[in-house]
C-alpha cells in the first residue's frame, strides 16, 4: 500500500506542470523573452500582442509559482527561477523538434537540418569541402553554418543553437557538459593587398611590419592573443597602430584598400589570395610562418542526442580531419601544407 501511494505521488511530481496546465506557447515565449530581453520582443516572435505575452507569463508564474523575470528600464531579465525553467523549455522544444528531424529520416530517407558552427580557419579547411561532398553523398540534408570565434560558438552550442562546432572550450565552460575530439593546430598567415609595399621586397622581417597598421580581433580574442604572444616572445613590442574588429569581411576591405597589415587563419589566407577567390587581390608574406594558434577540437554536447543526419555530416567531417590531420593530429609538411602565395 505505501509503495502504491509513494509511487503515486512520485507520478504527480513527474507530471505536475502538466496537470496544472503548462502550454508549449508557455514555454515558447519564456525562451523568446530570454533571447529578446523584452516582452514586446517576445511577443513579435510569437506573432501575438504584447498583452497576451504578458498574460500568458502572468499564469505561468502562477503555475511554477515563481518570479520568472524582473522589469528595468532596458527590458526585463530573467531571474535565477527564470533562467532555469528557459533553459528546460529550450530542451523540451529542442528534443521535439529533433523527433520530427528523426520521423522524417525513418519515413523519407536522410533529411534533417544539421547546424555547424567553426572557427575560421577550419570553415575554409574542413567545412567548405564537407559541404562540396555532403551536396552529393546526402543532397536532401539541410546545412546551416555559422562562422565566428570561439566563445561565441560555445554559447551558442550550450544554448542548443549548434549540434557542434570545431573551435576550442574557452575558460569558464563546464567541461562536464561537453566532449572533446581533437584535431590539430591552426597555423596563421599575415595578410597584405597584393602591390604593398612589402611585397616587393625580399626578406622582410617583423620589424619591417610594424611600421604598418595592424586589423587585429578586439582584445582578448584569441588570434589577437596569439599574435602578440608572438612579436614579445621575438622582442618586439605591439604594433603602435591598431584596429580592432572580429569580422573577416571588414578586415579583407580595409586589407585591399589600404597598406594595413592583419594576422588571419593560414586557410583562409590561403583561400583569398588563390586567383579564384575575389580576384586573388590578397598577399601572404613570407614572414612568421611559424605563427600557430592553439589546437582546435571538435566540440559536442555530451548528452546531446545526434539524429540521422547529424550522424552522417560528423561522419564525413571525421574522414576529412583524419585525411587532413592524420591519426595523430599532426599536419602535413609545411611545404604541403601552405600553397605559395600569389
Amino acid at each position: 500500500m505505501d509503495v502504491a501511494s509513494g509511487a503515486a505521488r512520485g507520478h504527480l511530481l513527474r507530471d505536475e506542470l502538466l496537470r496544472r496546465g503548462l502550454r508549449l506557447p508557455q514555454l515558447r515565449l519564456l525562451v523568446a523573452l530570454q533571447d529578446t530581453g523584452q516582452v514586446s520582443g517576445a511577443a513579435a516572435q510569437m506573432s501575438m500582442t504584447q498583452p497576451a505575452a504578458s498574460r500568458l507569463l502572468s499564469e505561468l508564474e502562477r503555475m511554477v509559482d515563481a518570479r520568472l523575470y524582473d522589469r528595468h528600464a532596458r527590458g526585463v531579465t530573467l531571474t535565477p527561477a527564470g533562467e532555469t525553467l528557459a533553459a528546460r523549455a529550450r530542451e523540451i522544444l529542442y528534443r521535439l523538434d529533433q523527433v520530427q528531424t528523426e520521423i522524417a529520416a525513418l519515413t523519407s530517407g536522410v533529411h534533417g537540418l544539421v547546424r555547424i558552427g567553426s572557427v575560421t580557419g577550419p570553415a575554409v579547411d574542413l567545412i567548405l569541402p564537407l559541404i562540396r561532398d555532403l551536396r552529393i553523398a546526402y543532397p536532401e540534408i539541410e546545412l546551416s553554418v555559422h562562422v565566428d570565434t570561439s566563445d561565441k560558438l560555445g554559447e551558442a552550442l550550450l544554448s542548443r543553437d549548434l549540434d557542434f562546432y570545431i573551435g576550442r572550450v574557452m575558460e569558464g565552460v563546464d567541461r562536464r557538459a561537453i566532449r572533446l575530439e581533437p584535431i590539430g593546430p591552426e597555423p596563421v598567415s599575415l595578410i597584405v593587398r597584393n602591390g604593398h609595399p612589402l611585397t616587393r621586397r625580399e626578406d622582410i622581417t617583423l620589424a619591417d611590419c610594424l611600421h604598418y597598421d595592424w586589423i587585429m580581433q578586439e582584445e582578448g580574442g584569441l588570434l589577437r592573443r596569439t599574435a602578440r604572444d608572438y612579436l614579445l616572445s621575438h622582442g618586439y613590442e605591439q604594433p603602435k597602430r591598431i584596429l580592432s574588429t572580429s569580422s573577416t569581411l571588414l578586415t579583407l576591405a580595409i586589407i585591399s584598400e589600404t597598406n594595413a597589415i592583419a594576422p588571419i587563419a593560414t586557410a583562409a589566407s590561403n583561400f583569398y589570395a588563390s586567383p579564384s577567390a575575389f580576384g586573388g587581390g590578397i598577399h601572404r608574406l613570407k614572414v612568421a610562418q611559424d605563427m600557430v594558434v592553439d589546437p582546435y577540437s571538435l566540440v559536442l554536447l555530451r548528452d546531446h542526442e545526434a539524429s540521422p543526419a547529424m550522424l552522417r555530416v560528423l561522419d564525413l567531417l571525421r574522414q576529412k580531419i583524419r585525411r587532413r590531420y592524420g591519426e595523430d593530429g599532426t599536419l602535413p609538411a609545411t611545404g604541403d601544407l601552405i600553397a605559395p602565395a600569389t
